[in-house]
């Protein structure tokens, strides 16, 4: 049946009755129902699906609702974010023999401070030939699932020697070391709450050729507002990938806001919208070597932190705004994942884009400043 809540959080049932039972089923174990809606009902008491996050909220009781109406659920309730609407993965089926490599941090010592950013060096493994990494996995150490906050890979200069390999170091540290300073572009990105990373079938991050990386840097954000001490970690990523060549080459584009003190947010802001530009200047010289086709987007990261509560990414060609590229207006610090986009969009050369980021202070008493672009 479909029920909605009032503000005192008392069920009633809805006189229009949207959600419709597809088929149930039980067995000593589960009970499943799987049931349908439409995604805007035009009901006052239910909420439109749409492609930004929805946080799914359930509790059950072990016995039936009788005519007295529902049983308390007790402690059997909880809620999960998820965005309903991304489409399904065109995950391939990966042999048990599929080759992969990790790149994890060993024993790093977690300070107990609010933001740690800790870089290490790594040599991607040597191939003789050209690879596809098809797919990428976070290793999180268990129980750091929130300590975590988001992990960076940066190719570096390939004028490295193994030395760089030896420790890592705090990044943006006056004593950084300046092997460092080579790694700036951006190949791989992973955010909280997110799960392995699939490449479409037809596309694949390239490994093993002259221009490819042989070192990157990862860059792990350690979010521990707790100041937690005695924190050890040795979480990183694993690159799944195949000999079998497709036919694209994966990359990161970001785009947002710049790291600078200049962007603030001030205290006690209900909503207060930040924009960063990717100007047409900006991308007719970025993707010049792409011309004329441009580049195919597939998928969108939206990243922000605790302030952020909805981002979207405008898409602007010949000065006239396309559907958004990407957007999340129910936005979730701890469900960060990729946006599959369901058609791939193309860039062009001189084309705009426009990172809008909403943020909620209303709880805050000092300035916010920020931290870290968003991607």
């Amino acid at each position: 049946q479909d029920y909605f809540t009032d503000e005192n959080r008392v069920l009633k049932k809805d006189p229009q009755q949207d959600y419709h039972l597809e088929y149930a089923m039980e067995n000593s174990t589960h009970t499943i129902l799987a049931f349908s809606r439409e995604l805007h009902t035009c009901d006052t008491n239910d909420k439109s699906i749409t492609e930004s996050t929805v946080r799914v909220i359930w509790a059950y009781h072990h016995k039936d609702m009788g005519e007295a109406g529902q049983n308390y659920h007790g402690t059997n309730r909880g809620t999960k974010s998820l965005r309903l609407l991304n489409p399904e993965k065109e995950e391939e089926v990966l042999s048990a023999s599929l080759p992969y490599f990790d790149l994890t941090n060993k024993d790093v010592p977690v300070p107990d401070k609010d933001t740690t950013y800790w870089c290490q060096m790594f040599k991607i493994p040597v191939q003789r030939e050209k690879h596809h990494v098809t797919k990428v996995e976070p290793l999180i150490q268990k129980g750091h699932e929130n300590l975590v906050h988001h992990i960076l890979l940066y190719q570096c200069s390939s004028n490295l020697n193994d030395s760089v390999l030896d420790y890592g170091h705090e990044c943006y540290h006056p004593n950084m070391p300046d092997s460092f300073l080579t790694c700036e572009t951006v190949i791989f990105a992973w955010a909280i709450g997110g799960e392995g990373f699939t490449y479409p079938p037809h596309v694949g991050l390239s490994i093993g050729t002259a221009a490819d990386p042989q070192f990157v840097l990862m860059e792990v954000h350690y979010d521990n507002p707790s100041y937690t001490e005695g924190l050890i970690d040795n979480s990183g990523l694993r690159l799944i990938y195949t000999p079998v060549i497709r036919k694209y080459d994966a990359g990161v584009i970001e785009a947002g806001l710049w790291v600078s003190l200049f962007h603030n947010i001030p205290p006690g802001m209900p909503e207060f919208v930040s924009e960063g530009h990717c100007t047409l200047e900006c991308l007719e010289e970025a993707l010049g070597a792409e011309r004329p086709a441009g580049i195919h987007v597939f998928a969108v990261l939206l990243h922000a932190h605790l302030a952020g509560r909805a981002i979207r990414m405008r898409h602007f060609h010949n000065g006239e705004e396309q559907k958004l590229l990407a957007y999340d207006d129910e936005f979730d610090f701890n469900f960060q994942e990729f946006q599959y986009l369901k058609e791939e969009r193309t860039i062009l050369p001189g084309d705009n884009l426009i990172t809008e980021c909403h943020y909620s202070t209303v709880d805050r008493i000092r300035m916010t400043w920020v931290r870290k672009a968003l991607m």
